[in-house]
């Protein structure tokens, strides 16, 4: 249910961010306010439809993720099997990144229709073990439906700032300083409320859970721990090239680096109060692996 209501009220902030942006430009250039949040409203609705059934083939598509069988990636394939054995959860299909950015991430609507992404990087620098630990995250997410939201959140993200910019350019194109005074005003608004969407859409709260139950999934927190440990330096040294800020969140680390809203918005609890609650949770269990 909650899963629900968070897709719906994103469905709701999309509607109404486009239709904001369609009536201004409406009435600036054509003096048809209505027609613009009608035409946005439309375009609003296309997007909706686009991300809900099809937001794991752009994700995949923009980080040029390779979907794999178990012939050509036996050892993720073995292992994501091995933590959907011991999770009672159907198997996803596996692709893989061609980076050595150490990172992972998993898209798709539904538990029936998800992927699990890992990166080269990822598979040559972390033990099973670790390997497993990561994997099992991201399986948590699959489990909760997080993943949905998540993907959701950057296409929708990443179309809020494509109308914002459009704005941009159109008032860079204007001949009538308050036509422009007001798009520039637009932008201003729009682009911090894409990011404060994809904010509440993800919350950090998320990734704590994901960790707790995907520890919880292997009975191994301590290798989750090394692994985010592992990962936060690797993507700290080699931050991801390709992609945006804007579907950060759908990593299991923060795979980019900046500063600005870049930072300010970040979807991500620090990897020292991950790992510190991951070894709370061994303490706890007596799961020490």
């Amino acid at each position: 249910m909650q899963a629900t209501l968070r897709i719906a009220a994103l469905f709701g902030a999309l509607i109404a961010l486009f239709m904001v942006i369609g009536w201004v430009l409406g009435g600036v250039f054509f003096n048809d306010w209505v027609t613009g949040a009608l035409v946005f409203l439309v375009l609003a609705a296309i997007i909706n439809f686009i991300s809900y059934f099809f937001s794991d083939r752009i994700v995949l598509w923009s980080y040029k993720a390779k979907i794999a069988s178990q012939a050509e990636a036996p050892r993720l394939y073995n292992v994501v099997n091995k933590v959907c054995l011991k999770g009672d959860m159907p198997m996803p299909r596996i692709a893989i990144v061609s980076t050595q950015t150490p990172n992972a991430f998993a898209t798709g609507r539904n538990k029936n229709n998800a992927v699990v992404a890992a990166t080269e990087g990822l598979m040559s620098q972390l033990t099973d073990d670790e390997l497993e630990g990561v994997l099992a995250h991201e399986m948590a997410h699959i489990k909760d439906r997080d993943m949905l939201v998540m993907s959701i959140a950057a296409t929708v993200a990443g179309a809020i700032s494509f109308a914002a910019r459009y704005a941009w350019y159109a008032s860079m194109g204007s001949r009538r300083s308050n036509n422009n005074a007001l798009l520039l005003l637009v932008v201003a608004i729009t682009a911090p409320l894409a990011a404060m969407l994809l904010r509440l859409a993800i919350s950090r709260s998320r990734e704590y859970k994901a960790d707790k139950e995907g520890a919880l999934m292997i009975q191994k927190p301590l290798a989750l721990a090394r692994a985010l440990e592992k990962l936060e330096e690797g993507n700290r040294r080699r931050p991801l090239q390709r992609g945006s800020p804007a579907s950060a969140s759908l990593f299991i680390v923060n795979p980019f680096r900046g500063s600005g809203l870049v930072t300010l918005f970040m979807t991500h609890p620090s990897i020292e109060s991950r790992v510190k609650r991951l070894e709370q949770l061994a303490d706890q269990t007596g799961f020490i692996g």
